[in-house]
């Protein structure tokens, strides 16, 4: 794939990924990675490699990140209802538990005056994924996938973006996939009573598409929901996955990278993340797989040890 400066295709060839800051928002791993990084990935192909994150090359699941239907009036007052309920539970905690519409930055196409300002001071921010699909940043929702989006207003209002060279389940470090600039070419059907048909009264369904890379070989990583101090939570599946992440890192790291440089590699690599266990009280048990292939060295344990690379520049730090 070609770099491209200007014109239609700018931005090609290259892309990045991101740690947020902690009062940016965070990532999946704020607690512990409270600063903002980024790498800046190439591409070739439909490989992708880094200056920043030596010794990794691995096949891209190019995808959007974004993709849904506009919500009615009830619905979106629904979303702002229940999520400012959960912000004030905590109002001040930083990262905040939910975004509460912000008119100052709201971008709302043609409109003006009054509408305008009654449109932004209920417009939902498009962070998260909700009913009516959203920021779902589902890795496999690649080429050749079909969608089926619930519909909640005359004429759906779809829209799209946030497009993503390739990513690890979860896209952990919140600008975790490769964001990249690029187009979508699409095609879009009715299934008129479509809804109550297939019983589908909000979020989507969707059938993958066939293109994901093939590894053969991965080194999978578990965790359980018992925080980093000892304390036991209840099968807390979002725990056990922090921890199954942690114990990647920390892996990763014995062989010369930097904790930063393993946590950018599972949020760009196509890492898979699975909810292994999920009844067996008080503990869920998640799990990351690894695929060994992206690697230019041997990352399997042995009882020679682990290889030593050299981690070349790491990665770029900001500060506020």
């Amino acid at each position: 794939m070609p770099q491209e400066d200007s014109g239609p295709l700018a931005g090609q060839g290259w892309g990045y990924t991101g740690i947020f800051a902690t009062q940016n928002g965070g990532g999946f791993l704020t607690e512990q990675f409270p600063d903002a990084y980024k790498v800046i990935w190439d591409f070739t192909g439909q490989k992708a490699t880094s200056r920043h994150v030596p010794g990794v090359s691995f096949t891209g699941i190019v995808h959007p990140g974004l993709m849904g239907t506009a919500p009615s009036a009830d619905l979106l007052a629904t979303w702002n209802r229940r999520e400012q309920a959960l912000i004030d539970t905590d109002p001040d905690r930083v990262p905040p538990l939910a975004l509460p519409p912000l008119p100052q930055d709201a971008v709302l196409g043609s409109l003006q005056g009054a509408d305008l300002e009654r449109a932004a001071a209920e417009a939902a921010r498009t962070a998260p994924p909700r009913e009516n699909g959203g920021n779902q940043d589902i890795k496999n929702f690649t080429k050749g996938s079909r969608v089926f989006y619930p519909v909640f207003v005359d004429g759906a209002k779809l829209s799209m973006g946030d497009l993503h060279f390739s990513q690890g389940d979860g896209e952990i470090t919140f600008c975790g996939a490769i964001e990249m600039g690029g187009f979508i070419d699409l095609h879009v059907d009715l299934i008129k009573g479509g809804m109550q048909t297939y019983g589908v009264s909000e979020n989507a369904i969707f059938i993958p598409g066939n293109v994901d890379p093939r590894y053969e070989r991965w080194l999978a990583f578990s965790g359980t929901s018992v925080t980093l101090d000892g304390e036991q939570r209840y099968l807390d599946s979002h725990l056990s996955y922090q921890r199954a992440c942690l114990h990647a890192i920390d892996y990763l790291t014995t062989f010369g990278y930097t904790p930063e440089q393993a946590y950018m590699i599972l949020g760009a690599a196509p890492i898979e993340g699975r909810l292994s266990g999920v009844v067996d009280i008080p503990n869920s048990c998640s799990t990351v797989y690894v695929p060994t292939g992206i690697f230019d060295f041997d990352v399997e344990p042995s009882a020679s040890g682990p290889t030593r690379i050299d981690p070349g520049q790491g990665v770029p730090r900001s500060s506020f």
